[in-house]
C-alpha cells in the first residue's frame, strides 16, 4: 500500500483531482478557498492597448508597471516584477530606472544604508563588489535587482539575501523564482503575459497555474496585513485572465501530449502488454476524469460520451495510435490484430534514459555503425531535448568565438539553429572554455547535463545493435562530457596532475603505456621535475586498466566457447576510484565492426587481485576468421582501454553432429508383452500400453543383454526404460545386483520411494539407498537386490571393490541423466564406468550398462565409449514427446540481476493468465529469496483482479487448515492465494505440504528452485523459467545455469494423463536469447570435464594399486570418455591437433602435472628413472581416497596439525577444519559478509587476530556456522540453517580423516582433541560443557548443577571405572529405572513429567560400555636365509609379560554394551541398529568408538575405530521397545604395537573415545614387560615385516 498526499494551491476542480488521487472525500479531502489565505490578496487586472510584442505596447507596459511600482515603493513596500525572459529582467529594471530618473524620484528607490556589520547585513554589499555580473553591480545601488536561471548560483543567492535585507526594493525576475524559491514580497507585478514556446516556435499565453503561483508570493504573513498582485497584459487578453482568476476555470490534463513516451515507459516496465491493459492504464489517469467532465476540450462530442460513458473506445484509439507510433520507431513490438505489445531494446533504452520518441526517430535516421566524434556530437545535438535552446542575437558573437577557439570538431551549417548552438556548447564544455554570457553559461550547463545522459543512451543503442565502432565513440564521448576533456588528451589529466607537468607531458607526446614502464626517477627526469617523479609514478599506476587473457574452445562447428580472464592491473586509491570501477568488455570481429558479446565487469577493492572469469559463447561461421579482438574499456576513465587479440588459426572445429533416431510408426505395445503376470500388474496400475518411445526400445532393453543408451526428452518415459532393463536383470541374473545411479540425492530419494512402493513388494526384492544422508550397514547392502545411489557414493564404495564382494556381483548399472558427463559430477561418472568395465574384465563377469539421457549431439561418441552397438543406441529428437511442447523465449534488458528478475514478474503473471488460467503452473527461479519475492509480486497482481483468489482451488476451511500446517510465514501468506513455494530452506513438512496441494490441484502455482526439476516429479501444463542465472559462490557472481538444467526444467511441462499440449516460457537476459534459441531446439554436445578434476581420481587409483606408473595412468585414461573426445574435439581441451602424438603429449603433460601436485601434497611417492616414472600410495593418499577428500586438504592437515596448541587445541582444530578445500562450494551470498561479522561476535573463537579476515570467504563462514551450531545459537536467516546442514554433513568425514592423519603422524593430543570435537559437533555442545547438555529437552547450567550438586566443574566421564555416586554421566547409565527417575525428580515440579520421561529415555539410549583387554598374538621373524614363505609366524600370547624388544605384538579389546533391565524405551527417532542419540545433529548417526593405544602424553602407538552399526546378536532390527535394551552388543578389535628397544616395564594408556557422546570416554592402563637382550634380536629381512613407521600406516 502506497499512501498519496497531494498539496496544491486552491483548485477550482479539486474534486476531480481528489478522485484522481483516490481520496476518500469524507475523510481525506481538505479544500480551503482564498478566504483562508493568511494574508488577504488584493488583485488588480490592467489592460493596455496595442498589439502584443510591439514596441509601443512594450513602452506602455513599462510605463504602467513603473506607475504601480513607484506608488508601492513610495509607501515603503518591496515589489517583485515578473517577466518572461532572462534578458527582460535587465531591460525592465533599466527601463524603470530611466523613468524614475526622468521623474527625478530615484531617491525613492535608492537602497537604505546597510545595517551595522555586527548584524551581518553588510556582508551582502561586500560580496556584491566581487560579483562577475556587471548588470547586477550597476542595478543594486539604485535599489533594483535581477534574478533568473541564467545567473550564477552565487549571484542568485546574493540577490535573495539583499532582497530579504531590504537592500533591493524592486526585484525583476522570471517565474522560476515563484516556483523554486520561497521569497515573498508585499506586492507582485506580472508584466506581460506572452511567453515564447520553443516547441511551437511562437508566443503563447502565460499559464493560469503560473499566474496563481506568482500571486501566491504576494504578502508576507509576518509583516503585512494583506498583499497586492497586479497582472499587466494587452487589452485583448484581459478578459481571459479576469475570467480565469475570478471564475476559476478547471485545470485540464496535458497527458495526451506525452502519451507516446508514457506508453513506452509502461510497456518497457511490463505493466502494459496489450491494448486492454493500456485501456485499463488510461483509466487511472486524470485525463480520463476530465475527458468525461469536459469532452469537448479533448475532441469528443456529447454523443460519444453518451454512447460510451467509460470512453473505452476513445482510450483504445489513443493506445493504438501511440502503439503504432512506437512500433514504427522500432521501440516496441505491436500486433494490431491481437493487441499484443512487448518492449524492444530501443524502447527500454528510451525509457531508462528518459528519451523522447522524437529523439529516437532522429537517432534511427542518422545513427550509423561507424561514426566519428564529430558525427556523434552532431547527432547528439539534434536530439529534441535541446529544441528549447534558443539562439539569441546577443549570443552570436560569443558563439562564433567559441566555434573558433573551443571546437575541435566541425559544426556544419550556421549558428542560427538550436542544434548548432548545442553542438558548440557541448564542445566548449569538453574544452573547458570560459563563457562570459550568463545565458550561455546556463545553457551550457543544461546541455552538458542532458548531453551526458543522452550520449549514454546512444552507447546503449550501439551496444544493442552490436555496432563496435559506434559504441566505442559514444562511450568515449560520454566520458569526455563528464570529465570535460577530449579523448585525445593525456589520461593523467583526470588525476589532477600539476599544470606544468601536464604541459610537458602533452608537449612530449609520451603515452601512458610507455610511462608504465618507467620508474619514478625516469619520470622525474622526463618532466624536469625530479621531486614530482614519485608522485607521478603513483598516479600512473592508478589509471584503471585490465589485463585480458582469453581461450576459445569449439562447442559445435558454429559455436565457440570463450573463457575470458580479466585481471586488474592498477593500484587502488579510494580518492580516485571510490567504491568500485566498472569496465565494458566486448568481443569484436576481425574488422572491428560487429560485437559478438558484451558484458560489464566491476572491480572492487576487496577483490582487486582476484581475476574475473567469464565464460560465454559466440557464433562463428566457416571459414573461421583469423582472429577476434577482446576490448576492455573503463566506464569512467578516458584512455583506460585494453585490446587483446585472440587467434583462431589453430582452432579445429569438431565433426558434424550425429543423426537422430527416427521415431518409428509402430503399434503401441500392450503391457502383456512383458509375459510376466507380476510385471504386467505393476504396469497396468499406471498404463495399458507403452508409449511410442518405450515401444521402440522395448525389445533391446527387455529381451537382449546389449548395453544401451536412450536419449529422449524429459517426460518421454525413460523411467520405464530403466525398469525394463531392471526386469531383464532379475530374469537373467536373479542372484546379482542392479545399481541405479542418479546425479542428485533428490532424484535418488524419488526413485527409492517410487520403487519401494511399486516394485519391491510385488517382486519380493529388497532395495537400499546409498547417499550422504543414508548409509546402510554392509550386511543390508549384501542382501539388497537394488542399490540406488549417487555417483560420489558409488565411486567411494567401488574404490575398494576387492574388499567388497557385493561390488563384483553387479549385473546391471543404470546411469540416469548421463548427459551430465559435462558437468561437475561428470568425472565421477566417467570413473565409475571405467572402473565397472575394469572389474568385469578382472572377474570375468559381464556388467551391462544402460545410460539414460536427453537428446545428444554426439550420442555416437558416448555410445562407443559405453560399448554400445548400433542396436543399443536410441537418440530421439527433442520434439519426441508424449505431450507436444510450445516454447517461447523472452528477452529482458538490464545489466543488474535483481531489477531484471523483478521485471519478469508481471510477464510471468500474464503468461499464467494467457496460457494456463486454470491448469497447474511451475515457476522456476534461481534462489530461495526469489521464490519469496516472486510470490509476493504474484499476490500483488492477484489483488487487483475481481477474484484475488482465482489461483486457489479449495474451500476456505480447507485453505485455512492448509495454511495452519505451514511453518514459514511467507508460505502461509502465499498459500492463501493458491501459490506455493518449494526450496531447500523450507522445512520438510512445508515442502511436502506444497507438493501435496499442487499434485491435488488445490493450488495452481508452485514457485521452486531448480532442485525441484530434478528431485520431485511434479509436471505442470505451463512451466516458466524465470531467469537462467544463479549466484556462484566461487566466482562471487552470477553464472548461467547448465543447459542440462534448463532442459530438465522445461521437461516438467506437460502431463501425459491430462494435457494434449504444454507450454514453456523461458525468460532470459537479452544477450542470451540467440544462444538458448539454438540449444533448446538442437541437441547439445557432451564434453568431458575429467581433465579439470583429475587429481582425486588418479590418487584413488594409485591408492588401490591400479596405477603404478605414468604408463598405467595413460592406459587408465584411455578407457575414459575424455580420451575419446580428445580426438574428436581437440581444440576444446587445448590439444594442438587430433594426431596420436599430440594427444599422447597432452596426456603425458597432464599426468605429470597431476603426479607432481599429488607428490607435493604427500599423497603419492614419485620416482623417475630416465623415461620411466613410477608412483606409489602414501598413508595420506589412502586417507584422502577413503574419505573422498581433496589432496590439498591432506596437505593442509599434515602441515598444520603438528603446530596445534596442545594446551588449547579446540580453536586451532576448528580453524583447521574450516580451511579444508571441501568448503569452497559453501555459498556466500550478497551482504553475508555483514552477517558473518555479526556472527563472529557471538561465537567463542574469532576468525583471526592479526591477519585481515575475509568475511566473504566460504571457509570463514564454515567456521562460524560450526561454532554457532555448537553453542546452539540462533542463525540470522533460513539460508544459514540450510548451509549449516550442508556443513555438518561433510564435517564428520573430514574430522575422521583429521584423526587418521594425526594418528599416522603419532600426534596423540591433536588426535584426541579432534575426536572430542566430533563429539561436540554431533551433540551441538562445546567440549567443556556438561555431558547432560546432550540430552533433550535441554537443561540449563543451574539445573545440571542442582542435579549433581556441583559448584561449576564439569563432571568428568573419563576414568578407569564408573563412580558409585552420580558424579558423572556413566554412573547414570547403570542406575535402575527408579533410581534414574529419582535422580531427575528435583526438576519434575519445574519442568513437568514429560521432560523427566524424555530424559530417562535419553539416558537409556546412551550405551554403557564394558571393556575387556586380552593379549593377542606375537609376530616372530626368521633369519635372513630362511624360506620367504615362512618368514613370518604368529603365536598366541598368554600375557603382556616376557615380551621381546622391537617385536610386533597385539592386544584384543572387546567392547560390550551391558544395558540394564529397563521399562523405558528409546526416543522415537532411534529405530536402527547402532543408531546414536544425536537429537540436534539433524541426520542419522551411528555409534562408534576409537580405541587408542598411547605411551605417555604425546606418543600415539595405535588407533582403530569400531563401528556399532549393523546387526545385533539375534540379527533382529532394533525396535523402539524396552525388550530391545536387553540385547547384548559386542565388538572386538585387535591393536598391534611394537615393543620398545630398552628392557623394562612400561605402562601403556588405552583410551576408549566415543565418536558421538560427551562424557562416556574411558581410560585404562596396560602394563607390559620387555625382557631379553638387544643382541638376541634377529634382524628381519622380510619386507612384509611391519616396522614402527609401517605400523602407523597399517593402523
Amino acid at each position: 500500500m502506497i499512501r498519496l498526499v497531494g498539496l496544491s494551491a486552491t483548485l477550482p476542480n479539486y474534486v476531480d483531482v481528489s478522485n484522481f488521487l483516490g481520496v476518500n472525500p469524507h475523510r481525506g479531502l481538505f479544500y480551503f478557498d482564498s478566504g483562508f489565505r493568511p494574508v488577504p490578496l488584493e488583485q488588480h487586472f490592467v489592460g493596455v492597448h496595442g498589439k502584443a510584442g510591439s514596441q509601443a505596447t512594450a513602452r506602455l507596459l513599462n510605463r504602467t508597471c513603473y506607475e504601480r511600482v513607484r506608488k508601492l515603493v513610495a509607501d515603503g513596500h518591496q515589489v517583485m516584477v515578473f517577466v518572461h525572459a532572462r534578458k527582460d529582467t535587465v531591460k525592465t529594471a533599466q527601463a524603470l530606472i530611466e523613468l524614475a530618473q526622468a521623474d527625478g524620484v530615484m531617491d525613492e528607490f535608492a537602497a537604505p544604508p546597510p545595517p551595522p556589520p555586527s548584524s551581518g547585513g553588510g556582508s551582502g554589499i561586500a560580496r556584491l563588489a566581487k560579483s562577475p555580473n556587471r548588470e547586477l553591480r550597476e542595478l543594486v545601488p539604485s535599489g533594483f535587482g535581477i534574478h533568473h536561471a541564467g545567473m550564477l548560483r552565487g549571484d542568485r543567492t546574493l540577490v535573495e539575501e539583499l532582497f530579504t535585507q531590504g537592500t533591493v526594493r524592486v526585484l525583476c525576475c522570471t517565474s522560476t523564482l515563484a516556483w523554486g524559491v520561497n521569497l515573498p514580497a508585499y506586492a507582485v507585478v506580472i508584466k506581460g503575459t506572452q511567453v515564447y514556446n520553443a516547441q511551437k516556435g511562437a508566443f503563447t499565453d502565460l499559464s493560469i497555474l503560473d499566474v496563481l503561483q506568482i500571486f501566491g508570493r504576494a504578502g508576507r504573513p509576518q509583516y503585512e496585513s494583506h498583499g497586492v498582485g497586479f497582472i499587466l497584459t494587452t487589452h485583448d487578453r484581459l478578459a481571459h485572465y479576469v475570467s480565469a482568476i475570478t471564475m476559476q476555470h478547471p485545470i485540464e490534463s496535458r497527458f495526451a501530449a506525452n502519451m507516446v513516451d508514457n506508453l513506452n515507459a509502461e510497456v518497457a516496465l511490463g505493466t502494459v502488454t496489450s491494448i486492454a491493459e493500456g485501456v485499463a492504464w488510461l483509466g487511472y489517469t486524470y485525463m480520463l476524469i476530465r475527458m468525461r467532465k469536459n469532452p469537448l476540450a479533448y475532441g469528443l462530442s456529447g454523443d460519444e460520451l453518451a454512447d460510451d460513458p467509460q470512453l473505452g473506445a476513445r482510450r483504445s484509439e489513443l493506445i493504438v495510435e501511440a502503439a503504432r507510433a512506437l512500433s514504427q520507431l522500432q521501440m516496441i513490438v505491436f500486433d494490431s490484430a491481437t493487441g499484443f505489445m512487448a518492449p524492444k531494446d530501443l524502447g527500454r533504452i528510451a525509457s531508462a534514459y528518459y528519451l523522447r520518441h522524437q529523439s529516437v526517430a532522429v537517432f534511427n535516421s542518422a545513427m550509423r555503425a561507424r561514426m566519428t566524434e564529430a558525427d556523434a556530437i552532431a547527432l547528439l545535438s539534434r536530439s529534441t531535448e535541446f529544441d528549447q535552446i534558443r539562439v539569441r542575437a546577443a549570443e552570436e558573437k560569443e558563439l562564433k568565438q567559441l566555434l573558433g577557439s573551443a571546437c575541435c570538431c566541425d559544426v556544419k551549417g550556421g549558428l542560427d539553429s538550436p542544434a548548432a548552438k548545442t553542438n558548440v556548447l557541448l564542445q566548449a564544455g569538453i574544452s573547458r572554455a570560459r563563457i562570459e554570457d550568463f545565458s550561455l553559461v546556463s545553457d551550457a550547463a543544461y546541455v552538458a547535463q542532458n548531453g551526458a545522459r543522452i550520449v549514454r543512451a546512444l552507447f546503449e543503442i550501439a551496444l544493442s545493435r552490436r555496432w563496435g565502432p559506434a559504441a566505442a565513440v559514444a562511450l568515449s564521448l560520454s566520458k569526455a562530457i563528464e570529465k570535460r576533456m577530449w579523448p585525445f588528451e593525456h589520461p593523467l589529466k583526470q588525476l589532477g596532475v600539476a599544470h606544468e607537468v601536464m604541459r610537458r607531458l602533452e608537449g612530449g607526446s609520451v603515452d601512458l603505456e610507455r610511462m608504465r614502464d618507467l620508474d619514478a626517477a625516469e619520470l622525474g627526469a622526463m618532466t624536469n621535475n625530479h621531486r614530482y617523479g614519485a608522485t607521478l609514478a603513483a598516479l600512473v599506476r592508478q589509471v584503471p586498466r585490465l589485463e585480458l587473457s582469453a581461450s576459445v574452445a569449439p562447442i559445435t562447428r558454429t559455436v565457440l566457447q570463450v573463457t575470458l580472464t580479466a585481471t586488474a592491473a592498477f593500484e587502488w586509491s579510494d580518492r580516485a576510484h571510490g567504491m568500485a570501477e566498472a569496465f565494458w568488455v566486448w568481443v569484436e570481429d576481425a574488422d572491428n565492426t560487429e560485437i559478438y558479446h558484451a558484458e560489464s565487469v566491476v572491480v572492487r577493492r576487496r577483490s582487486l587481485r582476484t581475476p574475473a572469469v567469464s565464460v560465454f559463447t559466440i557464433p562463428v561461421h566457416e571459414p573461421l576468421p583469423p582472429q577476434l579482438f577482446v576490448r576492455a574499456v573503463s566506464d569512467r576513465w578516458l584512455g583506460a582501454e585494453t585490446v587483446a587479440a585472440v587467434s583462431l588459426r589453430h582452432v579445429q572445429l569438431p565433426e558434424l553432429c550425429d543423426a537422430h533416431t527416427d521415431l518409428l510408426d509402430l503399434q503401441p505395445l500392450p503391457v502383456s508383452a512383458l509375459q510376466d503376470a507380476a510385471l504386467e500388474a505393476i504396469c497396468r496400475a499406471r498404463f495399458a500400453h507403452f508409449n511410442p518411445v518405450q515401444t521402440q526400445i522395448f525389445h533391446t532393453l527387455y529381451r537382449q543383454p546389449l548395453n544401451a543408451l536412450v536419449g529422449a526428452p524429459t517426460g518421454s518415459g525413460k523411467t520405464v526404460a530403466a525398469e525394463l532393463a531392471l526386469w531383464w536383470a532379475f530374469r537373467e541374473h536373479p542372484r546379482q545386483k542392479v545399481v541405479y545411479i542418479a546425479p542428485l540425492k533428490a532424484l535418488v530419494k524419488e526413485r527409492v520411494a517410487d520403487w519401494r512402493a511399486r516394485l519391491c513388494g510385488p517382486l519380493g526384492r529388497s532395495l537400499v539407498e546409498m547417499t550422504g544422508d543414508a548409509s546402510p550397514d554392509p550386511d543390508a547392502v549384501r542382501r539388497a537386490d537394488i542399490i540406488v545411489t549417487t555417483p560420489e557414493k558409488w565411486d567411494g564404495v567401488s574404490r575398494a571393490w576387492q574388499a567388497r564382494d557385493y561390488v563384483t556381483r553387479v549385473a546391471l548399472v543404470i546411469i540416469d541423466e548421463i548427459h551430465l558427463l559435462g558437468g561437475d559430477r561428470g568425472p565421477i561418472l566417467e570413473v565409475i564406468v571405467s572402473r565397472m568395465n575394469h572389474i568385469a574384465a578382472q572377474t570375468g563377469r559381464s556388467v551391462r550398462i544402460v545410460g539414460l539421457s536427453t537428446a545428444l549431439a554426439n550420442a555416437r561418441d558416448l555410445a562407443a565409449w559405453l560399448g554400445i552397438t548400433r542396436a543399443g543406441l536410441f537418440n530421439f529428437r527433442h520434439s519426441v514427446r508424449p505431450v507436444p511442447l510450445e516454447m517461447y523465449i523472452d528477452g529482458f534488458a538490464g545489466r543488474h540481476y535483481c531489477p531484471r528478475m523483478a521485471a519478469m514478474n508481471r510477464p510471468a503473471y500474464r503468461a499464467i493468465r494467457t496460457h494456463s488460467p486454470q491448469k497447474p503452473v511451475l515457476i522456476f527461479v534461481s534462489s530461495r529469496r526469489q521464490t519469496r519475492l516472486t510470490a509476493q509480486d504474484l499476490i500483488a497482481f492477484c489483488g487487483v483482479e475481481d477474484n484475488p483468489r482465482h489461483l486457489l482451488h479449495m474451500a476456505d476451511a480447507e485453505a485455512d487448515a492448509a495454511m495452519a500446517r505451514a511453518h514459514d510465514a511467507h508460505l502461509r501468506l502465499a498459500l492463501g492465494f493458491g501459490i506455493g513455494m518449494h526450496h531447500a530452506g523450507l522445512t520438510e513438512a512445508d515442502r511436502v505440504l506444497c507438493e501435496e496441494l499442487f499434485l491435488a490441484r488445490k493450488i495452481q502455482v508452485l514457485i521452486a528452485t531448480s532442485t525441484l526439476a530434478w528431485g520431485v516429479n511434479l509436471p505442470a501444463h505451463l512451466v516458466i523459467l524465470k531467469g537462467t542465472e544463479f549466484y556462484d559462490a566461487k566466482t562471487k557472481g552470477y553464472v548461467d545455469l547448465p543447459i542440462t538444467d534448463v532442459l530438465q526444467m522445461i521437461g516438467r511441462a506437460g502431463r501425459p494423463q491430462f494435457d494434449d499440449r504444454a507450454v514453456a516460457r523461458i525468460f532470459v537476459s537479452d544477450g542470451k536469447k540467440e544462444f538458448y534459441k539454438r540449444f533448446l531446439h538442437e541437441p547439445f554436445p557432451v564434453e568431458s570435464s575429467l581433465h579439470k578434476h583429475l587429481h582425486e581420481h588418479i590418487n584413488a587409483e594409485v591408492a588401490t594399486g591400479a596405477i603404478g606408473s605414468a604408463q598405467d595412468a595413460v592406459d587408465y585414461l584411455s578407457w575414459t570418455y575424455l580420451f575419446r573426445r580428445l580426438r574428436q574435439n581437440p581444440s576444446y581441451y587445448g590439444v594442438e591437433d587430433a594426431s596420436e602424438a599430440a594427444v599422447n603429449r597432452f596426456l603425458s603433460q597432464m599426468i605429470m602435472q597431476c603426479f607432481t601436485d599429488l607428490h607435493r601434497a604427500q599423497c603419492i611417492t614419485l620416482e623417475q628413472d630416465g623415461a620411466r616414472v613410477t608412483v606409489g600410495p602414501t598413508p595420506l593418499g589412502r586417507i584422502a581416497s577413503q574419505y573422498y577428500l581433496s589432496h590439498t586438504t591432506m596437505l593442509t592437515f599434515a602441515t598444520r596439525l603438528p603446530a596445534i596448541d596442545r594446551a588449547h587445541p579446540l580453536g586451532g582444530l576448528l580453524h583447521l577444519l574450516s580451511d579444508a578445500a571441501e568448503w569452497a562450494e559453501i555459498p556466500v551470498r550478497h551482504n553475508e559478509d555483514l552477517l558473518n561479522r555479526e556472527l563472529e561476535r557471538s561465537v567463542p573463537y574469532a576468525l583471526g587476530k592479526a591477519q585481515v579476515v575475509d568475511y566473504l570467504s566460504p571457509h570463514a563462514k564454515t567456521c562460524l556456522l560450526v561454532q554457532k551450531h555448537m553453542v546452539r545459537g540462533d542463525l540470522p536467516c533460513s539460508d544459514y540453517a540450510t548451509d549449516t546442514r550442508t556443513v555438518l554433513d561433510s564435517s564428520i568425514r573430514i574430522l575422521q580423516a583429521m584423526v587418521d592423519v594425526a594418528a599416522y603422524m603419532g600426534l596423540l593430543a591433536p588426535a584426541v582433541a579432534a575426536m572430542e570435537l566430533m563429539q561436540a559437533i554431533k551433540q551441538a555442545s562445546m567440549p567443556g560443557d556438561s555431558p547432560l547438555c546432550q540430552i533433550s529437552p535441554g537443561m540449563d547450567l543451574g539445573e545440571i548443577k542442582s542435579l549433581f550438586g556441583l559448584a561449576g566443574a564439569r563432571p568428568s566421564g573419563r576414568g578407569k571405572g564408573r563412580a558409585q555416586q552420580p558424579r558423572c554421566l556413566g554412573s547414570l547409565l547403570v542406575m535402575s529405572d527408579a533410581q534414574l527417575r529419582d535422580f531427575f525428580a528435583p526438576l519434575a515440579a519445574r519442568r513437568g513429567p514429560a521432560d523427566v520421561q524424555a530424559w530417562c529415555e535419553a539416558v537409556r539410549a546412551l550405551p554403557p560400555v564394558d571393556v575387556t583387554i586380552a593379549p593377542g598374538t606375537a609376530t616372530a621373524t626368521a633369519t635372513a636365509d630362511a624360506d620367504a614363505d615362512a618368514a613370518r609366524e604368529e603365536s598366541k600370547m598368554d600375557s603382556f609379560c616376557g615380551l621381546l624388544p622391537m617385536t610386533q605384538y597385539s592386544m584384543v579389546i572387546t567392547l560390550t554394551y551391558t544395558r540394564p533391565e529397563s521399562g523405558f524405551g528409546k526416543p522415537g527417532f532411534m529405530c536402527e541398529p547402532g543408531q546414536a542419540y544425536t537429537p540436534r545433529f539433524g541426520k542419522t548417526q551411528y555409534e562408534g568408538w576409537w580405541v587408542v593405544l598411547a605411551q605417555g602424553e604425546e606418543e600415539l602407538l595405535a588407533v582403530k575405530r569400531v563401528s556399532m552399526q549393523g546387526k545385533v546378536a539375534n540379527n533382529a532390527r532394533v525396535k523402539n521397545a524396552p525388550e530391545a535394551m536387553k540385547t547384548p552388543e559386542t565388538r572386538s578389535v585387535r591393536l598391534a604395537f611394537i615393543t620398545p628397544q630398552a628392557i623394562g616395564k612400561y605402562k601403556l594408556r588405552l583410551l576408549l573415545v566415543s565418536d558421538a557422546y560427551l562424557g562416556l570416554d574411558q581410560e585404562f592402563e596396560v602394563e607390559i614387560e620387555v625382557v631379553g637382550a638387544q643382541d638376541q634380536m634377529v634382524v628381519p629381512t622380510d619386507p612384509s615385516f611391519i616396522s614402527k613407521e609401517k605400523m602407523k600406516e597399517y593402523q
